[in-house]
Order: structure tokens, then sequence, then C-alpha cells
């Protein structure tokens, strides 16, 4: 399989409802909250490239653009951006929908880094 067919093939995509157990006191999801979930589906999309032990290094930026309200319907998408030796960068997006319209906005951007690791927890090439 090419790069290419690796980094197509483990692009993530899940959907969430908000509820008001994640929101904050403004009625919109919990940053903290956001950033786990970007950090949960970033890791699935770096494993399923790698199909190794991944870690979380680094969250390098989040763009909070559009608040997220409770009621909504998101969907996290995380992509493959760049592939190192024994690291790579897997950007997330978030898009909120409204429940009962086709109304859709990104709302949430963020690239998070992952290394490889073996059994001691040394970092691992990831190209095979």
């Amino acid at each position: 399989m090419t790069l290419e067919e690796r980094i197509e093939n483990s692009e993530t995509r899940v959907f969430k409802a908000v509820f008001p157990n994640t929101t904050n006191h403004y009625d919109t999801l919990f940053g903290g909250t956001a950033m786990a979930l970007m950090d949960e589906v970033a890791f699935i999309a770096a494993t399923r490239f790698s199909r190794q032990h991944m870690v979380t290094v680094s969250s390098d930026r989040i763009d909070f653009t559009k608040p997220i309200p409770a009621g909504t319907i998101i969907e996290l998408i995380a992509k493959v951006i760049h592939v190192g030796n024994t690291s790579m960068k897997v950007r997330v997006e978030i898009y909120t929908e409204q429940m009962y319209s086709e109304e859709r906005e990104k709302a949430v951007t963020g690239d998070f880094s992952f290394v490889a690791i073996d059994e001691y927890k040394k970092p691992v090439s990831i190209i095979k």
C-alpha cells in the first residue's frame, strides 16, 4: 500500500451529540471536552495509519472559531497530514450540524503530534 493510500485509509470520522452534561455555563461544549474528543479521534487515525502503539506528544495549536451549542451534532474528522520516521501529525476538525436543518459549519481545528513506541516505550519507525 502506498503512503497516500495509508493516509486516505486512516481518515477517521466520529459523530457525537452535544448533551447538557458536556457543556459549560454558556451552554456550549467545554473546551477541554472538545480537546479530549479531538485527541481520541487523532489517536485512532494515527493508530489506523501505523498499526503500532502510538502516544500523543503534543497538541500544536487548537483554534476555537465557533461555539458549539448544546443540542447540536458534531463530526470530528482526523487526517494524517505529515509522516516522519517515528512521528506523525494529525489534523482534527470539528464541524457542528443543527439537528433539524442542513446547517453545518467548522467550529474547531487542531493539530496533534504522535510518536510510535515499542514495548520499552522507545520511539520506533512507523514507515514499513
